[in-house]
């Protein structure tokens, strides 16, 4: 046993792990820290004879495991374990102990193990095979749903204009105000159905995602309305320009004259939670000095908060990647699409994404696919191999109506089968 694992606990080395991991100031955000502890928490809970009436953990007498008490049996048992529970799908399976096996390989880098326990094959043995699960059977959505959800989507925007921008003059303050925040809601739902459908961008690219600190949403000063582009935080953790294509252009440009944000650094999507904007709104307006009192009066004066922050300068966090996918099932529901797929009963963000990676794959070939999806060649190439896959069938298919072509022409300039046997 090395002198680092005999001085540390596995709990010390699964925080160590997850710093080391997170992303962020301090290791403490990130998508994968938060699967990853997860995971740990529950192997750390196995170990220890806390998951179940058959598990007795990995220690004798009850003492809390230590390092020396790790080898190839505990992973394969652990493996045996997570195998064994009949409410994880095979592939959920593997994910959950490849989180453990990356822990036990940062445990070897960092020389708390010896060896890599969890990947030696007999360790691994128990695990499931694939699904058979292939990039290709992932949603993606085909043009059909894309022209019919953004054709739902640019109606009920184009109404609710409508509607606000034809008021009277003699209309209620109050009910103007009304109008404004229902043009204001389908204009953003339209432009984030928009860039979600044609610009392929991850959607913890466009959003806040709330255990990463460095996404906190894209600003309306990293668009450039103009040229066609935006500024994103890439999943490769450096800033890259996207490309926002024609069709995308029009509907953020009637949204943002509609929302009317008092400054360029307010997110281009924040959030429309009616919470979220009353406690930002009332601490503003404790900031400024009114009372509580006051506060309520200034409040009745809007129907929705959003205005209030929009008259008030107050800047509101942007929507979050979860926010998004609520938004996307309502407006999915309402829109009447039927969505036939195993683990999403609505248009996700990943399927827009995906469906913008099959038409440009088909038109362009990988290549060009490859750079606007900010992906490498071979990544696309992987996800997207069921395309390549058809086309060679067409191919092959093409190419046996030319035998077949041959075949009848040779043998048609020869005697019949008929004629043959009558001689």
């Amino acid at each position: 046993m090395s002198e680092r694992s005999a001085r540390s606990s596995l709990e010390e080395s699964f925080e160590r792990y997850l710093q080391d991991k997170g992303k962020g100031r301090g290791g403490d955000g990130g998508n994968y820290r938060r699967n990853a502890e997860r995971e740990l928490e529950r192997f750390r809970e196995w170990t220890r004879g806390e998951r179940g009436e058959y598990n007795d953990g990995i220690a004798p007498d009850g003492r809390k495991p230590e390092f020396r008490d790790l080898e190839t049996g505990v992973f394969r048992d652990y493996a045996r374990h997570l195998a064994s529970d009949r409410g994880l799908k095979q592939n959920t399976v593997k994910t959950y102990y490849a989180y453990v096996s990356a822990w036990c390989g940062w445990c070897v880098d960092e020389g708390y193990l010896p060896v890599h326990y969890a990947k030696r094959a007999s360790a691994t043995e128990p695990l499931p095979d694939d699904d058979g699960r292939k990039p290709g059977d992932q949603q993606a959505w085909d043009s059909e749903q894309r022209l019919a959800f953004t054709r739902y989507v640019d109606e009920q925007a184009r109404e609710a204009i409508e509607a606000y921008t034809t008021l009277p003059a003699e209309t209620d303050p109050l009910d103007r105000k009304r109008a404004r925040y229902d043009a204001i809601r389908a204009a953003r739902d339209r432009a984030l159905v928009f860039v979600i459908a044609f610009t392929a961008v991850r959607i913890g690219e466009l959003l806040r995602d709330p255990n990463d600190p460095r996404r906190r949403g894209v600003r309306w000063d990293e668009l450039d309305l103009e040229e066609g582009s935006m500024d994103v935080y890439r999943k490769k953790q450096q800033w890259d320009s996207a490309s926002l294509p024609d069709p995308v252009i029009t509907p953020l440009r009637s949204y943002r004259r509609l929302l009317d944000p008092p400054s360029d650094r307010w997110p281009v999507f924040p959030t429309f939670d009616q919470r979220t904007l009353a406690e930002l709104v009332r601490n503003a307006l404790e900031d400024h000095g009114l009372k509580p009192t006051e506060i309520d009066e200034r409040r009745e004066e809007y129907p929705r908060d959003l205005l209030l922050a929009v008259d008030e300068g107050v800047r509101p966090p942007s929507l979050t990647t979860d926010g998004s996918r609520r938004v996307l099932q309502r407006l999915t529901a309402d829109a009447g699409i039927d969505v036939d797929h195993p683990k999403h009963d609505y248009l996700a963000p990943h399927g827009g994404r995906r469906g913008m990676g099959e038409v440009l794959v088909r038109a362009f070939g990988y290549t060009v696919a490859a750079r606007y999806l900010d992906n490498s060649e071979e990544m696309v190439r992987e996800r997207y191999s069921h395309i390549e896959a058809g086309e060679l069938g067409d191919l092959a298919t093409e190419a046996l109506g030319e035998v077949d072509d041959r075949v009848v022409t040779s043998t048609s300039s020869g005697p019949s089968e008929s004629d043959r046997y009558s001689i």
